[in-house]
């Protein structure tokens, strides 16, 4: 009879340690494998996308910042390719000006120190007639000033271009990869077959 109790009571023992011991094994299993890798997929999708916030002051002080000096608008959109480029086009425009300019003022002197009755010019040679007419120093004086005049306007032009630019491309940097325009790692469980599908995941959205 005490036999019997000792067995029942190592029976009921055994029965306690091995359901004890179950439990602790199946409460140390974090979550199923489906629930771990969706787990996982969403933080590499979430996390492959950073969205930034918009700046809406943002052209306003590139084209600003060009207004004030060229080529510092490109320089706060982080274009700095494009620095040498807008001071090569101003540069241009403003030497062309100068030149013409130069040579504007030098058929003016001429003409005018023919009006005083010099004739020491270098146009006019040793011969009785000069080799550049008044009339011709007339022709040259008004062609220099409408090539000033033209040089003038495109480099004013270059000048509004290059703000333009700068506003433009501080614009267009507004429109980062979001949610509604963003390339993904796709990574999911696939549970047909028992194992992982790692992809590529392109989301368009109007």
């Amino acid at each position: 009879m005490l036999n019997k109790r000792i067995y029942i009571s190592l029976f009921i023992l055994c029965f306690v340690s091995v359901s004890g011991f179950s439990q602790t094994k199946t409460d140390s299993i974090p979550t199923s494998p489906t629930t771990t890798t969706q787990a996982l997929s969403n933080d590499v999708v979430i996390d492959s996308v950073t969205r930034k916030p918009l700046n809406i002051l943002a052209p306003s002080k590139a084209a600003f910042y060009s207004a004030i000096l060229p080529g510092l608008g490109q320089a706060y959109n982080k274009k700095y390719w494009k620095i040498p480029i807008v001071y090569a086009a101003i540069g241009t425009g403003i030497y062309i000006y100068l030149d013409n300019d130069k040579q504007y003022n030098r058929y003016r002197d001429i003409y005018k120190r023919r009006l005083a009755g010099h004739t020491d010019d270098e146009f006019y040679g040793d011969g009785p007639t000069p080799k550049v007419s008044n009339d011709g120093l007339i022709r040259a004086q008004n062609t220099l000033r409408r090539n000033k005049e033209l040089s003038l306007l495109i480099t004013f032009g270059l000048y509004a271009l290059n703000i333009i630019d700068a506003n433009v491309d501080a614009h267009l940097l507004q429109y980062n990869l979001d949610e509604n325009l963003a390339l993904k790692p796709h990574f999911q469980f696939n549970e047909q077959e028992n194992s992982t599908d790692l992809g590529v995941t392109l989301n368009f959205k109007f």
